[in-house]
């Protein structure tokens, strides 16, 4: 009967070899162990043969004797220093297969999420399609029943593109892991809530949008400033003046996905300095009357 070995893994096969040469060390060190006390009794035996005046041939022989186990000693100690670097150099190699390793696991990781979420966006389309179909395309014309149908399409198709730009992402991110060239802290955890947070009622409804030029506006008591090419929220009464001079766009917007994989799709965080000259003020803006519409800078997309 036919008996198949188990392949081993670059990690298993750097511990056996480190365990086979660690063990051969010390197996080497006894021996070296035991050729130290030998010298001392043949360098003992030699200066009693020459204390007590024996013949010129007992002390040759005594230092033949003598001479051939520091030779051996010699050969030992260079055997076991050389024995030494090679289990440095091995324990060196097994750290770094180990890394490797963490590395390709944490990648399949991050690959197995693109997929689960690729696999799960057919689904979600399917079920928003018909909470679409019995909103929207009922024989009673209801407005409300209409607009919820529009607000669904529209948010469908923003996660659809929000889907596909996760899964780019995170694809590239398992590539770089692979490699090396990417912080091992990806993906943050996510925080574990202390208490539950209170919303207040009169929240200011935003739409997460990419912006394509600098922008200001006030949103309650603060003044927010944010920087071209950020994801974004913004407030839903700016966003047809914004919609309009081009100064922002829908995420799901052909140029947008080009430009969030050029320049990323992180949430900006900071602020901009409040005398920046190609910050456009949204609020004024919005503010101007239809009939003397402002020129406003296109949107450097290059």
């Amino acid at each position: 009967m036919a008996f198949f070995k188990r392949e081993f893994s670059p990690v298993e096969r750097f511990e056996a070899t480190l365990k086979e040469k660690q063990g051969a060390r010390e197996r080497l060190a006894g021996r070296l162990s035991a050729a130290a006390t030998d010298l001392e009794e043949k360098r003992a035996a030699a200066e009693r043969l020459a204390v007590a005046g024996a013949s010129n041939a007992k002390l040759e022989r005594a230092e033949a004797k003598m001479r051939a186990v520091e030779e051996n000693a010699r050969t030992l100690r260079a055997a076991l220093a050389e024995l030494d670097e090679q289990i440095v150099a091995t324990e060196r190699a097994l750290a770094e297969t180990r890394t490797q390793r963490d590395r390709d696991t944490l990648a399949d990781d991050i690959e197995a999420m693109a997929a689960a979420i690729e696999q799960a966006v057919p689904g979600f389309a399917v079920s928003t399609g018909a909470l679409i179909d019995a909103a929207g395309r009922s024989p009673a014309s209801v407005p409300e029943a209409a607009r919820f149908a529009g607000s669904v399409e529209a948010m469908r198709r923003e996660v659809i593109a929000a889907a596909d730009l996760i899964c780019w992402e995170l694809r590239s991110t398992a590539v770089r892991t692979r490699a090396g060239n990417a912080n091992v802290a990806l993906l943050p955890a996510p925080a574990e809530p202390d208490e539950p947070q209170e919303v207040p009622e009169s929240e200011i409804e935003l739409q997460m949008i990419y912006t394509l030029n600098p922008l200001r506006w006030r949103e309650g008591e603060e003044v927010r400033r944010v920087p071209a090419f950020t994801m974004v929220g913004l407030p839903k009464a700016l966003l047809p003046a914004a919609l309009k001079h081009q100064h922002v766009d829908y995420l799901n917007a052909r140029r947008v996905q080009t430009l969030m994989h050029v320049h990323g799709s992180q949430r900006f965080n900071g602020d901009l300095a409040e005398d920046d000259p190609q910050l456009i003020d949204l609020d004024a803006l919005a503010a101007a009357p239809p009939a003397e519409p402002q020129e406003a800078p296109q949107a450097d997309v290059a």
